[in-house]
């Protein structure tokens, strides 16, 4: 019997690829959508004309429902006293590469959704469009309500997801604290709110009249099933999908998701300005996973570049962030269409 959520958005599996930046392209979202499930687009790190070079590529691949996501972030504002603090916890990195700290580079480009994207929407019309952290204001999600997208957004919190059902969203992802990449927290920044898929997700169907997608450490076809048995209309796994043909995982990512090191995972926000769970690396064990010192949420990035880009060179990851979730067991080399199936076996 078809879910809910299956029959709201016309998907054959309850299934969802987590939108990844960073380590896909639109490739993955159409083997996943054309194979029966849900494949979605991550837009935070794409600029405009690359999204719309991303959703003519999907959609002209295959006429089944896809999912495009955005970010709802706050954009920064520039701190002095904490760029300087950053720039220096960074500062012996610099020494040891040779790096000059004066040529940092710009950050990269994370723009929250806005008029823009909004523009494209109505020129697609995508089936589904998802957020993370949160919702844009009011007159923008009206604009996306009105192409006719369903709309999917990240509760980390059971406030969080009364707070979504409350501005009228279609359906809420329930993601817990095992699931890799950045936390769609944006009531609070206390990570100490933050709690694990199992204990989430069923306090989350009992306090909203909504479907509920369970996220985090759901790797395999049993994984798929406890999130079902526990009253999620779908799942939604990125982790198991990073080494698949289709994503674009870098070298040594996937070479760290194959490593033993994939075992041990924390929040950092390091890397970005947000807790987001990774591998464990070199500058997390240096300086903490979490540091004050860190700037706002996407600038960490931009003094980060130079290091990252230095470490690579020497086939060095310990400055490179290893978005992983806590189960990377599921994670395999092989076509996503096939992962898919085996994710849906006991369907």
């Amino acid at each position: 019997m078809s879910s809910e959520l299956q029959t709201l958005i016309d998907i054959e599996l309850p299934i969802i690829q987590a939108p990844m930046a960073g380590v896909q392209t639109s490739a993955l979202a159409i083997a996943v959508s054309a194979a029966g499930g849900l494949g979605s687009l991550p837009c935070a790190m794409l600029g405009m004309q690359e999204i719309r070079d991303q959703l003519a590529l999907i959609t002209s691949a295959t006429d089944r429902p896809y999912n495009i996501n955005f970010f709802c972030h706050r954009p920064p504002v520039e701190d002095a006293a904490r760029n300087a603090a950053w720039q220096n916890a960074l500062a012996p990195y610099y020494t040891e590469f040779g790096l000059d700290p004066g040529e940092v580079p710009e950050a990269e480009d994370r723009a929250p959704f806005g008029e823009e994207a909004l523009e494209i929407l109505r020129e697609f019309e995508p089936p589904v469009v998802s957020f993370h952290f949160g919702l844009p204001a009011d007159d923008l999600l009206q604009g996306v309500r009105a192409t006719g997208a369903r709309i999917l957004c990240s509760a980390t919190t059971v406030a969080e997801a009364r707070w979504l059902e409350a501005r009228g969203v279609d359906a809420i992802i329930a993601q817990g604290l095992e699931a890799g990449g950045h936390r769609g927290m944006f009531l609070g920044e206390d990570i100490t709110t933050q709690v694990g898929t199992l204990a989430l997700l069923p306090q989350i169907v009992a306090a909203v009249d909504l479907p509920v997608i369970a996220a985090g450490g759901i790797s395999d076809a049993a994984g798929v099933g406890a999130a079902l048995d526990l009253g999620a209309s779908a799942v939604q796994v990125g982790t198991a999908f990073l080494l698949c043909d289709e994503a674009t995982t870098a070298p040594l990512h996937r070479e760290a998701l194959t490593s033993p090191g994939a075992a041990h995972t924390a929040l950092t926000n390091l890397f970005s300005g947000r807790p987001a769970r990774g591998i464990v690396n070199r500058i997390m064990r240096d300086l903490g996973p979490i540091s004050d010192d860190v700037v706002p949420f996407p600038l960490a990035s931009r003094a980060l570049a130079p290091l990252r880009s230095a470490a690579e060179a020497r086939g060095s990851s310990d400055f490179t962030s290893l978005w992983c979730g806590q189960n990377a067991s599921g994670c395999r080399a092989i076509p996503a269409a096939e992962l898919l199936r085996s994710l849906a076996a006991q369907l």
